[in-house]
């Protein structure tokens, strides 16, 4: 079983109130090969919501109390966006989940890209709050960017039978 974030699966819960859905990620979780997640949903916060950037850092830094993350009307929501990670890891533990595909540039769920904490759209490397929780515990994420990996490897898992 496999993680994806909800946005890639096609669900409508992005800060925007829109999805990024990827049609074959959306396929393994009606196949039930993969499980959705969103932690921003699941740490409370609404859809659509204001648009929140790490201010400071990046996750790994929010985690160390040395960066926080704030709408951009100056809402700080740094406990909501750790509390949805921890959310999240819990639903992925439950169902047995090692790897995560993640929305790039995502203050959640970016991987090595986040956008810089000044509401300009430009990025800066480094993981989102959720990435940098996920990989703590030992989780492999991989990028949206990345996803066909998933699948090859996955479909490399299949044995050959002779009939």
């Amino acid at each position: 079983m496999i993680g994806i974030s909800a946005c890639l699966g096609g669900i409508c819960c992005r800060y925007d109130g829109q999805a990024k859905e990827i049609v074959a990620l959306k396929k393994l979780v009606e196949d039930q090969k993969a499980i959705l997640v969103c932690p921003e949903v699941l740490g409370g916060l609404p859809i659509p919501r204001e648009p929140a950037e790490i201010i400071g850092g990046d996750g790994l830094d929010v985690w160390n109390d040395q960066a926080k993350v704030y709408t951009n009307t100056g809402a700080d929501v740094t406990d909501l966006f750790k509390q949805g990670a921890i959310m999240a890891y819990q639903k992925l533990i439950e169902k047995e989940v090692t790897t995560i595909i993640l929305k790039e540039n995502s203050p959640s769920c970016g991987g090595k890209s986040i956008y810089d904490g000044t509401f300009s759209g430009n990025h800066r490397s480094g993981p989102g709050v959720a990435t940098a929780y996920f990989i703590s515990k030992g989780l492999e994420v991989i990028s949206e960017n990345d996803w066909q990996t998933v699948l090859d490897r996955e479909g490399s898992k299949c044995q050959k039978t002779k009939y």
